[in-house]
This record gives C-alpha cells, sequence and structure tokens, in this order.
C-alpha cells in the first residue's frame, strides 16, 4: 500500500512539472556575433580634477568605475600612479561590470588612476582621472611651526597631533575665523610638546577676545620645571581689571629675564584683537593689531634648557603663582614661528587672515602707511623709488607716509578709476620745505603732458600752501586752485579730490574748496601708475619734486564722491 502511494505522488510530481512548462518555447542558443570594438571604461569616482580634503595625512578612497563591451569583459586592472591595485577576471554580468575598490592608504599629493578593461578578443580600453588629496594644512607664512584653529578640534595641523588637554577646556562657541575658538575654563588649560621647535629667534600670534575676569591669567607659558623659575623659556601673559587688560611677556636668558610691559586692549570693546610677539637675541616686541605697542632688550637669547611644552591658555604647571591660572578669553588661529617676525610679515599675516573690506562704496585702494606700505584691496605692494620713510605719528595707527629727497612710490593703476570719474581722499599735514611739491600724480610718458590722467600738488611757502589739481581731458587740461592750509597750524587736514564728467572738486574736511569745469571727462590714455608723494616721472617739472608731507589713511575711488560722503569720513 505504501509503495503505491509512492507511485501516486511521484506521478502528481511529474503532471505538475509538464504543466508548469506549458507554453513555454524551448531555450535556444543565439550566437552573439562578431566583436563590435573594444569595452568602454567609465571612472566614476574619483573624477577629474578631484581635490580629497581631510585632517588625516593619510585616508581611504572608494575608487568605483564600470566597464561595458558589446561581447563579453576578459579583464578589469585597477592602477594607481603606475602600481597595480587589482585585477578582476570573474563576473556575474560579463558585459556590464560595476565595480567598486577601496585603497587604504591614500597620501596627500596629486594622484593619476587609471582602469584598463580588455574584452575577449584582446580589445582593450584605458581610463586615465587625475585628482588628488589635499595636505591638512600648509604652511601658509615662512617660518611657521604650529598652527592650531580650534575648530572643533586641539589638533596641531602641521604635525597632525592632538594637544593634550589638561582639566576641561572648553570650545568657545564663537570663532574669529572657521567654526569655533579656544576658551580655558578653571583650572583647564592645553599643553603641547615644543621640544627642539625654537632657537634664539621665535614669534607667535594670535586672535584674542580678552574677558577681564578673572583680573590676570597666563595665555601662553613655556617653562622648565624648577618651581617659580622664569630665567629659561616665556610667559606671555594679561594682568589688569575689568575694563582694561595689559598684554606682558617675561622671557628667560638663562642667568637672568627681561620683561615686556606690552600694551592695553579694552575689555569693554569686546573685539577681536590680533597679538602677536616676537623674540631675538636683542629685543622683545609686542604686536596689537599689526602695530607694535612697547620693546623691550633682553640681556641675551632667549633660554630653552628644560622647555619641553607649552601651556596654551594657562601659566600652567611653571607660571600659575601670582594669580596667573587660567584664562577665561577666547583665543582662536595660534600660530607659532621659529623667526622673528618683521612689523611687515605680521601685518600681511593680518591681511591674509582677515582680508580687508572696502569701507566706502566706489573704494579700490587703501593704504593706510601704519609701518608698511601694503595697499590693503589687492594685498600688493608698491614700487619703492629711492630712500622714503614714515611721518612718526600719524593720523590714525602709528604712523604715516612721508617721502624724501628724490623718493616717492609708485602703484599701477589698473582697475582703480573709474572710466570718465575717479576720486582720492586723505589725511595730511603739510611741510612748507621745499615750497613745492607734488603729492599724487597719474601721468603717461610724453615729457611735459599734461592732456592725460591729474596731477595734485602743492605751492606756496613756509606759512601757507595751497593744495592745486589739475586733470588732462584729451585735448587740454583743466585746472583748479583749490584752497590754502596754514602751513603754522600743524594739524591733520582731511583732503579730498573729486572727478566727474564735468567738473573737478577740492575740499578740506569736508568742505568745498573750489570747483573747476571739464570740457570732456577725464583721459587715461598711456597713464598706468600712480605716483604718490612727489611729481615724479611725469610731472617732476616746475619744481614738483618730492613731498615732505605726512600723507595717511590713502584711499581711491572709481566714482566722484559726493561731499555727504566725504563729510561722512570726518
Amino acid at each position: 500500500m505504501k509503495n503505491i502511494n509512492k507511485y501516486i505522488v511521484a506521478i502528481a510530481a511529474m503532471l505538475m512539472l509538464a504543466s508548469c512548462y506549458d507554453g513555454i518555447d524551448p531555450i535556444t542558443e543565439v550566437d552573439p556575433g562578431s566583436d563590435a570594438g573594444a569595452p568602454v571604461v567609465t571612472i566614476t569616482y574619483p573624477t577629474e580634477g578631484t581635490v580629497i580634503t581631510g585632517l588625516e595625512l593619510v585616508v581611504p578612497i572608494d575608487i568605483k568605475f564600470k566597464v561595458e563591451d558589446d561581447i563579453e569583459v576578459a579583464s578589469i586592472d585597477v592602477s594607481l600612479d603606475g602600481v597595480q591595485l587589482a585585477t578582476y577576471d570573474t563576473f556575474l554580468d560579463y558585459r556590464i561590470v560595476n565595480e567598486e575598490y577601496t585603497y587604504d592608504s591614500l597620501s596627500s599629493g596629486d594622484h593619476v588612476l587609471t582602469v584598463t578593461g580588455t574584452d575577449l578578443a584582446g580589445n582593450s580600453t584605458t581610463s586615465t582621472v587625475n585628482f588628488s588629496k589635499a595636505p591638512p594644512y600648509e604652511a601658509l607664512f615662512a617660518g611657521e611651526v604650529f598652527y592650531m584653529p580650534f575648530d572643533g578640534t586641539y589638533t596641531e595641523l602641521l604635525s597632525i597631533t592632538d594637544a593634550s588637554e589638561v582639566g576641561t577646556p572648553q570650545f568657545a562657541g564663537t570663532a574669529f575665523a572657521g567654526t569655533n575658538a579656544f576658551k580655558a575654563t578653571d583650572n583647564s588649560y592645553l599643553t603641547f610638546p615644543i621640544d627642539g621647535m625654537f632657537d634664539s629667534n621665535m614669534s607667535g600670534a594670535f586672535w584674542y577676545k580678552v574677558n577681564g575676569d578673572p583680573d590676570r591669567s597666563g595665555i601662553l607659558t613655556i617653562g622648565n620645571d624648577v618651581p617659580e623659575n622664569r630665567q629659561q623659556g616665556l610667559r606671555l601673559f594679561r594682568e589688569g581689571s575689568g575694563t582694561e587688560q595689559r598684554i606682558k611677556l617675561n622671557i628667560g636668558t638663562g642667568d637672568g629675564e627681561s620683561w615686556n610691559d606690552g600694551g592695553v586692549i579694552d575689555v569693554t570693546e569686546d573685539e577681536w584683537v590680533h597679538v602677536a610677539f616676537t623674540v631675538s637675541p636683542i629685543e622683545t616686541v609686542i604686536y596689537l593689531n599689526g602695530l607694535p605697542v612697547n620693546t623691550a632688550a633682553p640681556a641675551g637669547p632667549i633660554d630653552w634648557t628644560g622647555c619641553t611644552d607649552i601651556t596654551i591658555g594657562s601659566g600652567g604647571e611653571t607660571f600659575s603663582y601670582w594669580g596667573h591660572e587660567s584664562d577665561s578669553s577666547i583665543m582662536d588661529e595660534l600660530r607659532l614661528f621659529e623667526t622673528t617676525l618683521s612689523q611687515v610679515e605680521i601685518q600681511n599675516m593680518i591681511n591674509v587672515t582677515n582680508p580687508y573690506e572696502p569701507t566706502y562704496d566706489g573704494e579700490t585702494f587703501y593704504m593706510p602707511f601704519n609701518g608698511a606700505y601694503t595697499e590693503f584691496v589687492s594685498l600688493n605692494d608698491p614700487a619703492i623709488v629711492g630712500d622714503t620713510g614714515f611721518y612718526g605719528e600719524g593720523y590714525e595707527g602709528s604712523n604715516a607716509f612721508m617721502g624724501g629727497e628724490d623718493s616717492y612710490l609708485t602703484f599701477p593703476i589698473d582697475g582703480l578709476f573709474g572710466d570718465e570719474e575717479f576720486s582720492t581722499t586723505f589725511w595730511y599735514k603739510v611741510d612748507g620745505t621745499p615750497d613745492r611739491a607734488g603729492i599724487l600724480v597719474v601721468g603717461n610718458d610724453t615729457p611735459e603732458n599734461r592732456n592725460q590722467g591729474f596731477r595734485l600738488f602743492r605751492e606756496g611757502n613756509a606759512t601757507e600752501q595751497r593744495i592745486k589739481a589739475n586733470v588732462g581731458v584729451g585735448d587740454g587740461e583743466s585746472w583748479n586752485d583749490g584752497g590754502v592750509i596754514d602751513v603754522t597750524a600743524g594739524e591733520w587736514v582731511h583732503i579730498a579730490l573729486t572727478v566727474s564728467a564735468t567738473e573737478s572738486k577740492i575740499y578740506f574736511n569736508g568742505v568745498e574748496q573750489l570747483s573747476s569745469d571739464l570740457s570732456s571727462s577725464v583721459d587715461w590714455t598711456g597713464c598706468s601708475e600712480i605716483t604718490i608723494g612727489a611729481g615724479g616721472e611725469t610731472f617732476s617739472y616746475w619744481n614738483h619734486l618730492s613731498d615732505l608731507s605726512g600723507i595717511d589713511e590713502l584711499r581711491l575711488y572709481n566714482k566722484a564722491l559726493s561731499q555727504a560722503e566725504i563729510e561722512a569720513m570726518q
């Protein structure tokens, strides 16, 4: 009986299987035909020009590609920078192959990825992609050996090394640049190894928003392990009150110490201030916003004996006495250098990391002359002819420009002026000796030609000087006899020259002195440079030579300013 049941089940299964194929044609082999061409290879990642970023020196990368052939793909080779990474010869789909390969050790630099597909007939195609892995950070400035931006990590980006955390240091939740900044808390700070990083020259710089509570603290400290010893390393710290904080520096010289009493930051302004300090064997200098505020002369070079770490945000283990404990201020963009930076280098650092944005409508040029001649809109420097100098106290900042005998500056004018109108403004402390001089001159190379460009100059005597302008209009010239400055007053005067298509105007301290008509608009044909502080190559005749007056806060514009705009600059 059991056998009969087995037979019945088997017959039923055969009948069901037969019904499944009812109405379906049998499989027939189809000739794929002849191979019509080579495979098509597409690299989908990375694509041409891809730049891979990240804080790591070495990163993984997922290489993605596709190979298609009209008959059958036989093999695929993947190479990076000429070194084979992988070979494929078995595929689920022999005509369309999508693959991904993970390479774990991509280093910084430029790379060439190649994928070669070969079909059964031996036809092959190679696809190539150029891409790069950006280094985590490349030093922006000469001598830079340390950079910590504090953007959510305490990583030093040149070495890709994390600082050690003592206590619970924090991020500020705000930043001068990037996404965050550093803020120490009670009994908290960072330390980082610096052994061998510096010699007898070094510098440091950072952006700082000072907090007057507590009334004193350490900022950057490098010391050895001898209690209350200041004869090695350095200590940058602050002291003061809830309204004013003085930034100070102490360095050890081996058998002694040197103090630099620095300068004061107004706590109530609650503004970011760029703090920099420089150390050489003969002097230390503290700078606030690129201006030197105090200089000290140590007895010798800084001594690093026994100094292995820098403490960031506190006096730390070696300088917490006298109340120089953790700093509640905010620090950002900390950089250290193995060189003694110049003022020009410090101001360049500020300009690069905090680019100047024109203050006024139409402003194309700004030269503040604070110890350097850098033009802030373009970050370019002028050419220096002869031996120019600085005036000492400027109208704003620490310096102003002053020419010297046969000395002046020149700067390219491409893009500085409008086709038919322009303006210039500056602060001016006139000197009656010599009795005449060029101030700002734009001319072409035709001798004694005044039909192009313009000339702003002065003429007079030791007690009075008249500021005049001449504008070239192509086939003629227009004169504006301006107004008179009292030399004996010894005061800074704000001078403005505006030129439209129909007239020129000269202003003193926002008050119009004189207006002159133009028969047509200014002609710039053949004009390529502006001369600052002299008549220069194109207007030195009639004794309009170099000016010994002070010029500060020089600006150029591509429009004719209104009187209201000039008044607002006072």
